[in-house]
């Protein structure tokens, strides 16, 4: 290449400072990228608006299941003479309903063509539906339909923008996953805020709705399209290393992704324990003759272990951790000091929990972050796309098989004689 040609190539970089995208999928950096914001800010709007659903359906599960029976809730325990206050059926029932449909979308996703307008349509299309079904519902089945909506909608636009962010600079994992911390918080937090202030189910689901335009108009209009550029560094794909090459077919597809269990089992884990405590354990927690009743303090801990979620999963550009599987150990021994805590009531304040409960979200958060930012690091740029999609499905596995367990043992834990906290601060 004459030094003319690169002088005219450099002059039109920074008159358009994009990100490009060779054939074989690799990027081509640019230094002065001066409109690398609207990329940052994109992908941290994205992972907000993605999420959104997802938090408010589990933040608003009782009341859509509420305004459909008019039977008093009788608790398990008090049921069967044992004196603790159980809800009739876990919590993890109704994860288990807004999990598995967007854990079966992120298991087919990797394998459809990479139409990338066409899926975030449908998943925005997918969550506004979400919010009107369950707004509008007259019936208990189309409630639960508009949050199996908002559960595929949340699965095909996680799948599709971590697969679509291996063509932007890598910082936007962290905006991406500050994102999805944020909606955790923003969340529960604006759910209850509306209906603190008298908002009806259905109100506060169509104000909602705003969430979807927020989403397209950050897709669409902020996030920068990425450049498609000629290969001009090799002749043929035959030049590249075999490990750089893009995986092309389903069978190719299919064998590369035992090379991705280090990255999957460990996230599985932090989520399996994660998911089990908050949908098997939280409920279970109770502090009498305190500040908080108990409703409050089940709402407060959720708030609480959001809050952490969000601190780490912005984190990651000050603070990175390639062991993930020490933080599965550690959410490990989380499961082991809930469960007993739960049986023998022995923590002698609240706040002790609320300690351990932030730590926890800071290790779900962390696990997250960090998988997908090593990945983006280690993975080759030709790979990365399927190998986002198929890794993000890792948490879906491990939160459906935490409802699935949390629920036989919420069960057989409100069927133990209620506990007496001996120790009070």
């Amino acid at each position: 290449m004459s030094a003319s040609s690169k002088q005219q190539e450099a002059e039109e970089s920074d008159h358009n400072p994009q990100v490009v995208v060779t054939p074989t999928g690799a990027t081509h950096s640019i230094r002065h990228d001066r409109s690398l914001w609207r990329d940052l800010t994109a992908y941290w709007i994205l992972g907000l608006c993605n999420n959104y659903g997802y938090v408010v359906m589990l933040s608003a599960a009782h009341d859509i299941i509420a305004q459909f029976n008019d039977e008093p809730e009788v608790g398990d325990g008090e049921a069967a003479g044992t004196g603790r206050e159980c809800h009739l059926v876990s919590t993890g029932a109704i994860l288990l309903a807004d999990v598995l449909p967007s854990l079966f979308v992120k298991i087919l996703m990797p394998f459809f063509p990479f139409w990338v307008n066409t899926r975030i349509g449908i998943a925005v299309a997918c969550s506004a539906a979400g919010f009107l079904f369950v707004g509008f519902a007259n019936a208990e089945w189309m409630a639960l339909l508009g949050v199996i909506i908002t559960s595929a909608s949340s699965g095909i636009g996680e799948t599709t923008f971590l697969a679509y962010s291996s063509r932007f600079n890598k910082n936007v994992i962290s905006t991406w996953s500050s994102g999805t911390g944020g909606a955790g918080v923003i969340g529960s937090l604006s759910y209850a805020t509306l209906r603190s202030l008298e908002f009806s189910p259905r109100d506060t689901m169509l104000i909602m709705l705003i969430f979807p335009a927020i989403e397209a108009c950050a897709f669409w209009l902020l996030l920068r399209r990425p450049q498609v550029l000629p290969v001009t560094t090799v002749e043929s794909t035959e030049e590249l290393i075999s490990d750089d090459k893009p995986l092309v077919g389903f069978k190719e597809k299919l064998s590369y992704i035992k090379h991705l269990f280090k990255y999957m089992i460990p996230l599985c884990l932090v989520y399996f324990f994660e998911y089990f405590i908050n949908q098997g354990l939280f409920e279970l927690v109770y502090f009498e003759n305190i500040f908080l009743d108990k409703a409050s303090q089940y709402r407060w801990l959720n708030v609480d272990y959001q809050i952490g979620v969000f601190i780490s999963r912005s984190s990651v550009n000050i603070f990175q951790l390639n062991k993930i599987w020490l933080m599965s150990v550690f959410q490990f021994i989380n499961v082991i000091y809930f469960l007993t805590e739960v049986i023998w009531f022995y923590t002698p304040t609240i706040w002790i929990v609320f300690v351990i409960v932030l730590w926890e979200g800071l290790l779900g958060g962390g696990a997250y972050v960090n998988t997908f930012y090593r990945m983006s690091k280690e993975i080759a740029p030709g790979r990365q796309q399927f190998a986002m999609s198929m890794v993000v499905q890792s948490d879906s596995y491990g939160i459906a098989l935490a409802g699935f367990l949390a629920i036989p043992v919420h069960n057989a834990i409100c069927g133990l004689p209620a506990a007496v906290r001996s120790v009070v601060w």
